[in-house]
């Protein structure tokens, strides 16, 4: 999950990372207190997390109070890159003599992490790496030795930090790892690090990415999710422990095992370019050990996407029998039945694997209108996106 910058500097306030003082607000009267509050210029910035709210005007400097809130006035609602500005943060305004770059983020792909730093910060740093790489320094972080004193040295002169600072910013880095490992983040990142006029290092903007499977480990997590911004039936789904996620589509999509469900994606992208560019309207995996209850949840989920017009359940019996799928399958129309929310949209299953003969007993004697039993993945897909887009044609 990343976080906004506003959360960001929160969380390095909480490990002692020095930065400015800032609160965030929704309205304009509130961001004119924070700033009477402060009782010196402020900054008001965009909180929206995608770059380039500067070059967008969404991040004002006030010499004072009234002009705080006619700033927040004209930022509040503004459209960033599609993506609209509910939050302003109303932070201390900091001269700045020197813009540097430090990170710390976790490099899968060599199985440990990596410390980022350049004394060229303020800019785009995938800017300064293409243009500039020998200035961007990339030091290796195993994970069970972290950042130290020692290690933070090492980071400091690989990037030519200048002396007068670099005691300050190794003092910064080692904060900045502890925010990483206790707060359970793929990415900590400082953009820019700045050095005052007076010489003082300060974080004066942060990105923070919070690892999700971490989430049962950190009681303020539920606290920092972005409810405005996140499709609500992802929110939905989030209740019920379901791996979802929406895309632009009109063909809902269940399997389980993450393979499974991004091969039939593949599949009905594929088929459904002869039925008018139907394409997948999810990504859900029930997991490999899912009962005939998650099955059911993720049928509800599914069906209640308003731009589905046809599901297609793809399951391979293993973990999860197939005679659990086909259960959850009967039991989701029947709960939506009690709920006075009928199904009207078909669902075509293609089952496989453990007890695949018993799945399909229980769906062919349900005898539900909606339920259609195609034998190959193939032809499920092909016949999925041709009922989407006859549903779709007859709207």
């Amino acid at each position: 999950m990343d976080l906004y910058e506003y959360q960001a500097k929160e969380l390095f306030l909480k490990h002692d990372v020095p930065t400015t003082p800032g609160e965030v607000c929704t309205t304009p009267e509130a961001a004119e207190a924070i700033a009477t509050s402060i009782g010196k210029p402020v900054v008001v910035k965009a909180q929206v997390k995608v770059g380039g709210r500067g070059k967008a005007g969404g991040v004002k400097l006030a010499d004072d109070s009234a002009e705080a809130k006619a700033r927040a006035t004209d930022i509040l609602g503004m459209d960033i890159k599609g993506h609209t500005v509910h939050r302003v943060l109303v932070a201390q305004a900091s001269d700045i003599a020197e813009e540097y770059y430090v990170s710390f983020m976790l490099d899968r792909a060599n199985r440990c992490f990596l410390a980022m730093a350049s004394v060229e910060g303020g800019v785009e740093i995938e800017e300064v790496a293409a243009n500039r790489p020998e200035a961007l320094a990339m030091i290796r972080v195993d994970a069970l030795d972290g950042v130290d004193q020692a290690k933070a040295r090492e980071i400091v002169a690989a990037a030519k930090f200048p002396a007068a600072v670099a005691d300050q910013v190794v003092n910064v880095l080692v904060k900045l790892w502890a925010v990483l490992v206790k707060e359970d983040a793929t990415l900590v990142e400082v953009n820019p690090l700045v050095q005052t006029p007076d010489g003082v290092i300060l974080a004066l903007d942060g990105k923070v990415t919070i690892d999700d499977n971490a989430s049962f480990r950190l009681a303020d997590y539920d606290s920092m999710v972005d409810r405005e911004s996140t499709d609500p039936i992802e929110l939905r789904a989030k209740e019920f422990d379901l791996n979802y996620v929406k895309l632009s589509g009109e063909v809902g999509i269940i399997g389980n095992g993450a393979g499974l469900v991004m091969s039939t994606l593949d599949v009905v992208a594929y088929a459904g370019e002869e039925f008018g560019g139907m394409k997948p309207a999810n990504f859900l995996d029930i997991g490999g050990g899912a009962s005939a209850t998650v099955m059911a949840n993720g049928l509800d989920i599914v069906l209640n996407d308003p731009e589905v017009e046809a599901v297609f359940v793809n399951v391979f019996g293993g973990i999860t029998a197939c005679d659990a799928v086909a259960n959850g399958i009967v039991q989701a129309l029947a709960m939506l039945e009690e709920q006075g929310t009928p199904a009207t949209k078909p669902i075509v299953c293609r089952i496989d694997g453990n007890n695949a003969l018993e799945g399909r007993r229980i769906l062919t004697e349900a005898e539900h209108d909606l339920i259609e039993l195609v034998d190959t993945m193939d032809d499920a897909a092909r016949r999925v996106a041709e009922l989407a887009a006859a549903r779709k044609a007859g709207k």
